[in-house]
C-alpha cells in the first residue's frame, strides 16, 4: 500500500477561543487535490475514570447536562489542566468528582470520540483501591453531581433504558467488562 500525501493548510482563522476549547477554521487542500473548508475544535484532552470499588461494581454519577436538557448515568470524566499528565488528571477528578482517592489506576486505552471534527483524546483509566481522603476535594461550581455504586449488570440495563446514552460510558464499560481488549497507544 502506497502512503498518500498528506493535506495542506493554506488558511486559518480562530473562530472562538475559550475555556475549554478553541474553534479554527482551517482552508485546506486534500491528499487528492480537492479545496475543502474545514471546522475544528481543539481540546486538550480528558480523562474518563471508571471508578470499581469491587469486581464486577462500578461507581457512575448522575450528572444535569445542560446541553441534552436531562441528567444521565455516566462514568466520571475531566478535562486536562495545561501541562496535566493523564494520569494525575485521572487521580485529581476521581477524588473531584466521588470523593474518593484511587491508591491504583491503569490506563486502559486512549480515544478520539468525534475524529471529525475535534481532537479531544479520552484516555480512559481503571481506578480501583478507592479511600477516602481526610480532607475532601472541591469539585467544580458548574457541577451538580451524584456518585452512586451500580453491579456492571444494573449498569448495562442502565444503557439498554437509555439512562446512560453517552458514548464514552458505555465504551468504558466495556473496557471493564472485557468486551473491548485493552489498547495501548
Amino acid at each position: 500500500m502506497t502512503k498518500k500525501k498528506a493535506q495542506t493548510r493554506t488558511a486559518r482563522k480562530v473562530i472562538y477561543d475559550g475555556r475549554v476549547i478553541r474553534v479554527e477554521r482551517d482552508r485546506i487542500v486534500l491528499p487528492n487535490g480537492m479545496a475543502a473548508t474545514m471546522e475544528i475544535v481543539r481540546h486538550r484532552g480528558s480523562v474518563v475514570l471508571i471508578p470499581q470499588p469491587r469486581r464486577q461494581e462500578v461507581i457512575l454519577i448522575r450528572q444535569y447536562r445542560y446541553v441534552l436538557d436531562r441528567y444521565i448515568w455516566e462514568l466520571p470524566a475531566g478535562t486536562l489542566e495545561v501541562g496535566e499528565r493523564p494520569d494525575r488528571a485521572a487521580r485529581r477528578e476521581c477524588e473531584e468528582e466521588i470523593g474518593l482517592r484511587p491508591t491504583r489506576i491503569a490506563r486502559l486505552g486512549s480515544y478520539y470520540p468525534t475524529p471529525g471534527f475535534c481532537d479531544e483524546h479520552m484516555t480512559f483509566f481503571l481506578c480501583t483501591g478507592l479511600v477516602r481522603p481526610a480532607k475532601p476535594a472541591k469539585g467544580d461550581a458548574d457541577e451538580d453531581i451524584e456518585p452512586r455504586t451500580f453491579s456492571l449488570a444494573r449498569a448495562w440495563s442502565l444503557v439498554r433504558a437509555g439512562d446512560i446514552v453517552d458514548m464514552k460510558t458505555v465504551l468504558g464499560l466495556a473496557l471493564l467488562d472485557r468486551r473491548v481488549p485493552t489498547v495501548r497507544g
